[in-house]
């Protein structure tokens, strides 16, 4: 069986793989993976997601700051969870973040970020935890979707600190920070570090623009044609109305060499058909013949 990846998958191994951060930049990583999570409390820290990698990455972190390895298990559904329950192992990661689990509401603690980097390593840890973007091949959508309001305001303002410009939702009771644009949605990504990512969504652009091109060109050929097409059928249904009415003899010359020629060749235009004749004509010579022909016609069906 081919297990066909998401793009949001190929994001987030990409993100997992990365590993040339300073060590202030991996705390601010898992402060992001770890406090955007499932929970952050004193009683539970834990992480739900489909992604391996993903996965590897909160265990990892856990196990840098506590020394253990987390509880993870995997549901019939295929999502993973990696959870730490001992309230003494809460709380040794709580303090490591500065918090106590006494605060009110869950809010982001700034001094986790030594300097700016920190700040996207950070971003790329949230990305991890709750984050999503669709195929750019079908639409433009990047979100983060976290449960908690004060969470949710703190992140907020540190995007637009860092001038992205976000949207908001609330869906099925949480709270959703999201992008349409595709020209932001590469910059978050460069941001985080997917920079082959952000590249794959900028060649999907060319691709889309030289297809519209094309689409749009075809287009025009083929309304053009059509009304080629369309100006030749009147023009031979008016040839042809002259001749059952007075004769193939009746057009004086020039106007029967061009008759004819029309008639043999019902798909060109008038310039095309101007270079069939012996001299050539132009379009606008063309079109005078074709206008005496019209006019006689008219006279006719009057």
């Amino acid at each position: 069986m081919v297990i066909v990846m998401s793009f949001a998958s190929e994001v987030k191994n990409e993100l997992s793989m990365l590993d040339d951060l300073e060590e202030c930049c991996q705390k601010a990583a898992a402060y992001g993976l770890l406090i955007m999570g499932r929970s952050f409390t004193i009683r539970n820290i834990s992480l739900q997601t489909e992604n391996e990698a993903v996965a590897k990455q909160y265990s990892n972190a856990i196990t840098s700051i506590t020394g253990l390895i987390p509880d993870s298990d995997v549901s019939a559904a295929g999502k993973i969870t990696v959870k730490v329950s001992e309230t003494a192992d809460c709380r040794r990661i709580l303090e490591y973040f500065g918090h106590t689990g006494k605060e009110p509401s869950l809010r982001i603690n700034r001094a986790n970020f030594t300097d700016d980097c920190c700040q996207k390593a950070f971003v790329r840890g949230a990305f991890l935890a709750c984050g999503a973007v669709t195929d750019p091949n079908k639409n433009y959508h990047f979100e983060f979707s976290i449960p908690f309001m004060n969470l949710t305001k703190d992140f907020l303002a540190l995007l637009k600190e860092m001038d992205f410009a976000p949207k908001q939702i609330i869906r099925k009771g949480g709270h959703v920070i999201y992008f349409k644009e595709s020209e932001t949605i590469e910059d978050l990504l460069t941001t985080m570090g997917a920079v082959n990512s952000s590249l794959e969504i900028m060649g999907v652009k060319v691709l889309k623009d030289i297809k519209n091109m094309v689409n749009r060109r075809t287009n025009c050929e083929t309304a053009n044609l059509t009304k080629t097409i369309n100006a030749a059928c009147k023009q031979i249904e008016e040839i042809e109305f002259i001749e059952k009415k007075m004769g193939q003899e009746f057009l004086p010359d020039d106007l029967a060499e061009i008759a004819a020629l029309r008639k043999e060749n019902p798909d060109i235009s008038l310039g095309e058909l101007g270079q069939l004749l012996n001299p050539p004509l132009s379009r606008s010579g063309v079109n005078h013949r074709m206008k005496r022909i019209r006019a006689i016609y008219e006279d006719l069906r009057k």
